[in-house]
C-alpha cells in the first residue's frame, strides 16, 4: 500500500506541479556553470492574416502561396505576426523569413500536404550526416529573429511518409494501414506507404541514407527522404512557444548550428510506432531554453546531438549551454538523451525537474566507437521516473555495436567475452564530468547501467542522494571514477552491484536492499580501488581471482 501511495503522489505532483514554472522560478537559477542569458525576439507591430493574401480554410485548397505571399509582405515592412486563425489550413512547404513570427490560435489547425511533389529534394542534415531529403514543412535558414507562437496545431501527416513495423501495432492498426494502399514487405512484417520508399529502403547501408544509388536517382526514390517536419539551420533568436507539433514526417523539431533559442509550453506528439519520431534534436546549438514542455513520441524526446563520424568532426560545434527545466516525457525511447551522434561534442548542459512516465530508457547516453566527441560538463537533478522499462540511468558506448557486460549466471573465469584493444584515435568517444543529484526512479526495469570503452572508460560520474526501486540493480564496466553517494537501491532480481574492468569506483555509501541478503560481483582483471558498501559482509561478495588482493575494500 505504501509503494501505491508513493506512485500515486509522484503522478500528482508530476501533473499539478509545472504549469506556474515559468511565472514563478528563475528559469537561469541553480545553474552550474556560466550560462549567457539567451537573447529573445522582439518583433514589430505589423499584423496580418493569412486570410488577407488569399488563405481558405476547410483543408481541401492548399495555401502554400499564400504563407508565402504573407511573409514577403510583413519582410517588406520590416518583419511582424502573421496570424493563423481558427480552422483547417491546408498547405504545402512553409519558409520562414527574419523578424516573422508565425503565430497559430487556438483552434487553428495546419496540416501540410501528403503529395511528395509539393515538397523538392534539398541538401541538409540528418542524422548528423550532410545529405539530400525532402524540403521541411516548416523550414528557416541563416534568419535571426524567428517565431512559432499561438494554441493551435500544426500537423506533418506523417503517416503518409513513414513506413511502419507490424509489431507495433494491433491487428486492426495493421489492417487499416494494408488496406490504405501502400507496399508489404516480403517477410510480412513491415508495410512501405509506395514502392518509390521500399526502393529507397533496399537501397540502403545506413538505414536511412540510401548509399547504394547514384546521386541522379534519389528522385526515383523521393518517398524514402522523408524530412523533418520543422527545420531551423543557422539561425539566431528562436522562439517556439505554445503550439502543438504532431505527426512529423520523420523528426518533429529539429534545431541545427542555431543559438539563442528557446522551447517552451509545447506539447510535442507523434505515435509511438513513428520510426524517427523524435520530440526535438538540438544539434550543434549554444545557449538554448527548453522549459515547459510535454513529449509524447515515437523515438528519443529531448534529444541532444553535435553530427555523426566524420561530418560532425568537421563541423566541429558542440551543443553547449543548454538549460532543460520541467518538461513532462510520456512515451519515448529516451525522455533526456544524449547521442548517438554526438562527434561535435557536447557540454554545458543542465537538465532538472523533469518527469518521464513509461519512457523507454530515463536519462539516455549513447555513442559507439567511429564517433569521436567529447561530452562533458553534464548536470542532471530532481528527476523522478515511473514504469521505465529498461534502464533509468543508461551508458552505452556500444550503440549499434556488442558490449563485453559479464551477465548474471555467466562464470566470470569460463565466459569471458573476447576483448580487442582498439587505440585511442580521434574517433574515439569521450564521456565524462557527468553528475546525479536526487534521482527517483520506481516500478521500474533497472535502475543504472555504465558500459564504456576499454580503451577510453568513462570518467567521473557522479550519484547523489537518489533512490531506485527496480527489478534490476547496478552494473558499471569500464569506468573510472564512479561515486554513489547516499544512494538507495531497492531490486528484486539479480545482483545488486556488478563492478567489471573499472577502478576508483565508490560504493561505500550505497544503501542496497532486496528480498534476500544483497550481493556483489567484482569481476576483471584491470579493476582497481573499488569501495564497497559498508554493510556487506564477506559471503555476500564475489571477487574474481585475477584481481589483486587490495583491489577492493
Amino acid at each position: 500500500m505504501k509503494k501505491s501511495f508513493k506512485i500515486i503522489g509522484l503522478v500528482a505532483a508530476m501533473m499539478f506541479s509545472g504549469q506556474f514554472y515559468a511565472q514563478n522560478t528563475d528559469i537561469y537559477k541553480g545553474i552550474e556553470f556560466k550560462m549567457p542569458k539567451v537573447a529573445e525576439t522582439s518583433f514589430s507591430a505589423n499584423t496580418v492574416s493569412i486570410k488577407d493574401f488569399g488563405g481558405v480554410a476547410g483543408g481541401s485548397v492548399k495555401n502554400t502561396e499564400a504563407f508565402k505571399k504573407a511573409i514577403d509582405a510583413l519582410v517588406k515592412k520590416g518583419g511582424g505576426k502573421l496570424v493563423v486563425p481558427r480552422g483547417l489550413w491546408l498547405t504545402g512547404p512553409i519558409v520562414l523569413q527574419s523578424n516573422i513570427n508565425l503565430h497559430i490560435e487556438d483552434g487553428a489547425f495546419i496540416t501540410f500536404s501528403k503529395d511528395k511533389s509539393d515538397y523538392p529534394l534539398v541538401d541538409v542534415s540528418f542524422e548528423g550526416l550532410n545529405t539530400i531529403r525532402c524540403q521541411s514543412p516548416i523550414s528557416a535558414r541563416n534568419a535571426t529573429n524567428i517565431a512559432i507562437t499561438g494554441k493551435g496545431v500544426i500537423d506533418g501527416n506523417g503517416d503518409a511518409w513513414r513506413a511502419v513495423k507490424k509489431g507495433k501495432l494491433s491487428e486492426t492498426e495493421w489492417k487499416k494501414f494494408v488496406s490504405s494502399g501502400g507496399i508489404v514487405s516480403a517477410d510480412g512484417k513491415t508495410w512501405y506507404p509506395s514502392e518509390s520508399y521500399k526502393k529507397g529502403f533496399e537501397s540502403s547501408s545506413s538505414f536511412n541514407v540510401p548509399d547504394k544509388i547514384n546521386k541522379s536517382e534519389l528522385e526515383s526514390v523521393k518517398d524514402f527522404l522523408r524530412p523533418v517536419m520543422v527545420s531551423i539551420v543557422g539561425c539566431d533568436k528562436v522562439l517556439l512557444d505554445g503550439p502543438t507539433f504532431q505527426n512529423s514526417p520523420a523528426w518533429n523539431l529539429h534545431p541545427l548550428m542555431s543559438s539563442n533559442i528557446i522551447l517552451k509550453n509545447l506539447t510535442v506528439r507523434n505515435p509511438w510506432y513513428s520510426q524517427n519520431g523524435d520530440g526535438v534534436d538540438l544539434e550543434s546549438c549554444k545557449n538554448v531554453l527548453i522549459y515547459d514542455n510535454t513529449f509524447d513520441v515515437g523515438d528519443d524526446a529531448i534529444c541532444i546531438k553535435s553530427g555523426k563520424d566524420e561530418d560532425g568532426r568537421k563541423r566541429n560545434m558542440p551543443t553547449e549551454n543548454v538549460i532543460i527545466k520541467n518538461n513532462v516525457v510520456y512515451h519515448g525511447h529516451g525522455g533526456f538523451v544524449i547521442g548517438s551522434e554526438m562527434s561535435g561534442g557536447a557540454r554545458n548542459i543542465h537538465v532538472s525537474d523533469c518527469t518521464f512516465i513509461g519512457t523507454d530508457i530515463g536519462l539516455r547516453f549513447k555513442t559507439t566507437r567511429g564517433r569521436g566527441g567529447v561530452v562533458e560538463n553534464i548536470y542532471v537533478k530532481n528527476i523522478d521516473m515511473i514504469n521505465i522499462p529498461t534502464q533509468t540511468i543508461g551508458f552505452n558506448m556500444f550503440y549499434e555495436g556488442a558490449s563485453p557486460v559479464l551477465e548474471d549466471g555467466q562464470n566470470a573465469e569460463g565466459n569471458k567475452v573476447p576483448e580487442k584493444v582498439f587505440p585511442v584515435t580521434e574517433k574515439t568517444p569521450i564521456f565524462r564530468n557527468i553528475y546525479f543529484k536526487n534521482i527517483n526512479a520506481v516500478n521500474s526495469y533497472e535502475a543504472v547501467a555504465i558500459n564504456g570503452l576499454a580503451e577510453m572508460n568513462i570518467k567521473n560520474i557522479v550519484i547523489e542522494d537518489s533512490q531506485f526501486d527496480t527489478k534490476k540493480a547496478l552494473t558499471i564496466v569500464d569506468a573510472d571514477g564512479i561515486v554513489l553517494k547516499n544512494v538507495k537501491l531497492k531490486y528484486s532480481e539479480g545482483t545488486g552491484a556488478i563492478v567489471y574492468n573499472s577502478k576508483n569506483v565508490d560504493l561505500s555509501t550505497l544503501q542496497l536492499e532486496a528480498s534476500q541478503k544483497p550481493t556483489i560481483k567484482v569481476l576483471g582483471s584491470k579493476t582497481s580501488a573499488v569501495k564497497l558498501p559498508k554493510n556487506v559482509t564477506g559471503e555476500q561478495l564475489q571477487v574474481s581471482k585475477e584481481i589483486a588482493k587490495n583491489a577492493v575494500k
